[in-house]
Formats: C-alpha cells, structure tokens, sequence
C-alpha cells in the first residue's frame, strides 16, 4: 500500500510542481493529485516509474505518513527571498532527516538537548548566558558543529541543490534541528550554525524567528558567541588595519567581514571605518571567498555513528535501505560522509575534509 504523503514528501524533496512529475510519469496532473490524496493507488508499474524519476526506493513510499516539518516551525535566513517552492524542498530534507535521526535513536543514546531557551533578552546577553551555561569562558569556540551536537542539537547537511537557502533550524518533538549548507565558506556555514542557534535559543526554533528583526538578533547573537565583546576589546585595538583583521580573523574563525561587523558593532570601528574596510575587503575579493581560509567543519557525531555501525556489520548500502533512501540521499544529509573501505574489508566513515577537533564528547551508545 503506498502512502499518499510520502508522494508529496518525495516530489516536494525533488522541487516539482504536481505538473512537472506528471508530466515526467507522462500522466495527468490530476493523476498525480489524486494519488497525493489517496483517491488513487498508483499501479506497480506507475510506482516504479515514480520510484525511478524521484531517486527514492520503492520501499520508501510504502512507510507509514511521515511527520513533515511545517513551514511554520523553520526559521530561514533570508527567508522573503527563498520561494515557497524552494523552501518546500529545503523542509522535505529537514522531514527525512528527522527520520534518519528517529531511526539513529532507536540505535543509539545520542545526546539529549541542552539548549537555554531564553525569554527574549538581548542578543548579547543571550550569547553570554549560553556561553557561561555551557562553560566556554571567552575564548575562542573548538569546532562549532561538534559543539552543538554534544549539547543535543542535530545538525544535518542541506543537499547542495539547495544553494539558496543558507541554513535553518527547528524543532521537531522536542529535539533541536540544524541544517547548514556545505556550499558556502566554512567560515559562513560556521556563522550560519551559530545564527540557527540563536534562533532556538532566542525564538523558540519559529514562534518568533520571522523578519528582519529576528534576523538581525540571530546575527548579533551569532557575532557575540562567536567573538565575545570583552575578548574582541582586548584583543584588538581601536581603528585596527586591514592586515590585522584579515591576521586576526583566523583566531576567531570567522571571516574577515564577520569580524569586521563584529568590530563596528563593539564600537572600535567608526561608522566611515567600518564602510571605509568593507569596500576594501570587497575589492580585495573577501566578499565571496577567504583567503587563508579555516577548515571545514563536519559533523562528529555522524561520523561516530557511521562508525560503529560499520563494526557491527553494517555498509553504507544497508544503512541508506534501512532508512528507505539511495546511498547519495543518505550521504547528501550526512556532511558527504560515506563508509568506505579500508584494509582487511572493513569500513570506515570518512568526509573530505575531516574535522580533527575532539574537544566536543558525544554520549554515544549503541543499545
């Protein structure tokens, strides 16, 4: 028996309007409709052609309705923006994440959330209350994904299809969701992470995150976690040159215009500085890249379970059929990681670029 809303989840997922899949099933579009609404099975052949045109197994349209992620509940950056259609297909790959993770905790104890939920202070103060609830003083934050994982958020990749949307966050049954696009710079996915947390802590992952107003408080939050006033004053001096924030914004890994914000925004940068350094910045090319650029950072904790999943047995294909996706679906969520194998037939999980910080522990056991 096929489930209607899993025809919807999948279409949605692929960014198709109900008359672009029919017209690649080579069926009506009320064909299509009704199957979403369940006034019409699809035949085994008609599933087949589905399964095949929308890079999912037959097996996934067979499990029971899922429980989509509503636009509502997701805080996007940028948000008026990103079209409803595309922001559909991003919150499809936020609702088969979450059933990656649900699936992962019947497997294992992952960290449980440890997010303050706070009633709305100022950004600044609700970066520092973060930062002194989970004791990181004021310097400068390990590996910011590894960080959030062990505090219980699940952080999950957007599939690079998805280029314009940066990053968004909610919550789903009580468990903090993150998805950070790998396209950009790893100094802008860093910021982005530390913005989405700023949304679950200051908005509750949507009852407030909409609108400029939100925006700005998840990125002035996002400066003061990542940059705390104090340590910034200290550090640099007023009116500092353009060879010092590019030397110094490696410290802090951020990028040189984040840094650059952040030093306007403490005062020891004049409103012409701060216009004067961003046109230079610009010139120099720091808009769309950086030089002398940070590593990436990558999830951890899915590298831990991939892990041990391999020394139970399992392969990267058995996994993916377990959850009911293609391998490239489930690596697609995963930060690109995969099992690979490595001397003796064993596996491995491994990224492009991985991460080696350690400072974040992960509760991770299989049950």
């Amino acid at each position: 028996m096929v489930t209607p809303e899993r025809i919807s989840l999948a279409r949605k997922r692929r960014s198709l309007t109900t008359v672009e899949l029919a017209r690649r099933l080579g069926l009506s579009a009320q064909s299509v409709t009704n199957y979403e609404h369940g006034r019409q099975q699809p035949s085994e052949r008609t599933l087949q052609v589905l399964a095949t045109e929308l890079s999912f197994p037959e097996a996934f349209f067979h499990q029971p309705c899922c429980d989509e992620v509503p636009d509502g509940s997701a805080a996007f950056r940028a948000r008026s923006q990103v079209s409803q259609r595309k922001r559909a297909a991003a919150l499809s790959a936020g609702t088969i994440a979450a059933e990656v993770n649900a699936w992962l905790e019947n497997l294992f104890t992952l960290p449980a959330a440890d997010i303050p939920t706070l009633e709305r202070p100022d950004p600044e103060t609700a970066a520092d209350m973060t930062r002194a609830r989970w004791g990181l003083g004021n310097s400068p934050l390990p590996n910011l994904i590894h960080l959030l994982e062990a505090r219980g958020v699940r952080v999950f990749s957007l599939p690079r299809e998805h280029t314009d949307v940066d990053a968004f966050s909610f919550w789903h049954h009580g468990t903090p969701y993150i998805m950070l696009n790998m396209a950009k710079t790893p100094e802008r996915s860093r910021f982005d992470a530390a913005h989405e947390l700023g949304h679950l802590v200051m908005h509750g992952g949507a009852k407030h995150a909409h609108g400029p107003v939100a925006e700005q408080e998840a990125n002035t939050f996002a400066g003061a976690l990542l940059m705390p006033s104090t340590s910034i004053r200290a550090a640099m001096p007023h009116a500092p040159l353009l060879d010092q924030v590019v030397t110094t914004k490696r410290h802090w890994s951020v990028s040189a215009l984040a840094l650059t914000y952040r030093l306007h925004e403490v005062g020891l940068l004049s409103d012409w500085q701060y216009r004067s350094m961003c046109v230079e910045l610009s010139r120099c090319g720091y808009r769309s890249s950086e030089r002398q650029g940070i590593e990436r950072e990558s999830s951890q904790l899915l590298s831990k379970v991939l892990t041990a999943l391999r020394r139970s047995g399992r392969t990267m294909q058995d996994v993916a059929a377990a959850v009911h996706l293609t391998p490239d679906e489930l690596s697609s969520l995963m930060f690109g990681l995969v099992m690979m194998s490595v001397e003796g037939g064993s596996q491995a999980s491994v990224t492009p670029s991985q991460a080696r910080d350690n400072s974040a522990e992960h509760a991770l056991t299989l049950v």
